[in-house]
């Protein structure tokens, strides 16, 4: 470690997604709508928990959360990805690509703790409802969230602690198109295999531990919902299947990308492009479009923003 503050390497040159001219014209477009969607989605539940009052509750607490986060999941890797797709030289500075993998990791890990807690949430309202806003009190809630930050901060900074010390002194190439961690640590000029083992059990079991602790909160609520009213077991396995879907889909990339022994650069490529592009999509579609309070409260803010923009010009031309 003593080698640290004699690196060499300033910059990191990422090798991309494809040189096929017809994939990048793909992923520009599906990238930036799905990334347009995912901003305008997520700010729209955000503006709508935040401002009507009949969503005050621990549901949609949460769901203002994840949303919020969702932004930072859409904003941390893809708009430079969509940015580099044409760009024949794609550089990131040292401390850039340490900044990326900071929010990466926290942000991961704030998703992570808050669909647990979702599920807590849920749990609670399924197993215990006459107890339900007794245990799921402000202070719960606000606990839940402050846990949330202070996970994500501490699995996020315990990966850079060991990481930023590392001394670069060439090659500066990573076959990839944002700062995956793995790939960065096997740069370095010394032997890494402690540290390659300590991200694996920092990330890979935790997303592991977190994906089992959701399948198994979910499975809980779907029997409790089937034993106390059999007409709604229907209807709870499409709600409860589409969220384990979601969640499925969100820890899938991580798990495979951080406990597969024989990683495979294309494959990783596109299930971080799925991550990031489409899992932020997919958060708002499946735990509040789907929701008839939520769609209500939406259509009444989009008319309340419709009607508002027709009255600017009117003030203006007074």
């Amino acid at each position: 470690m003593d080698g640290a503050n004699h690196s060499e390497v300033s910059e990191f040159v990422f090798l991309g997604i494809s040189d096929s001219w017809d994939i990048q014209l793909l992923l520009f477009v599906f990238s930036s709508v799905f990334y347009v969607v995912s901003i305008m989605g997520n700010s729209l539940i955000v503006l709508t928990v935040a401002t009507d009052t009949h969503l005050h509750s621990p549901m949609y607490f949460l769901l203002a959360n994840l949303s919020f986060i969702d932004l930072g999941v859409s904003s941390v890797t893809s708009p430079k990805m969509i940015y580099d797709l044409f760009r024949k030289n794609k550089v990131i500075s040292f401390g850039g690509c340490i900044t990326q993998i900071f929010f990466i990791h926290i942000i991961g890990s704030v998703e992570m703790v808050l669909l647990i807690a979702m599920a807590f949430d849920r749990y609670i309202a399924v197993r215990k409802p006459l107890h339900y806003l007794t245990i799921m009190s402000r202070k719960m809630c606000i606990f839940l969230l402050v846990a949330a930050w202070i996970i994500g901060v501490i699995h996020s900074v315990i990966q850079l602690v060991f990481v930023i010390k590392l001394p670069f002194c060439g090659p500066n190439v990573l076959d990839s198109f944002y700062c995956d961690l793995p790939r960065f640590i096997k740069l370095a000029c010394i032997d890494t295999y402690r540290l390659e083992f300590m991200v694996i059990a920092n990330s890979g079991f935790i997303s592991l531990g977190s994906l089992f602790i959701l399948i198994i909160s979910y499975i809980s609520i779907f029997v409790t919902v089937c034993k106390h009213s059999a007409g709604d077991s229907t209807k709870a396995l499409s709600t409860l299947s589409s969220h384990i879907m979601v969640v499925i889909l969100f820890f899938g990339p991580c798990i495979f990308v951080y406990t597969w022994p024989h990683p495979t650069s294309q494959l990783d490529k596109f299930l971080a492009i799925f991550d990031a592009v489409l899992t932020p999509v997919l958060n708002p579609f499946t735990y509040t479009f789907r929701n008839k309070a939520m769609k209500m409260a939406m259509r009444k803010i989009c008319s309340q923003l419709i009607s508002f923009r027709r009255i600017i010009p009117h003030l203006h031309s007074d």
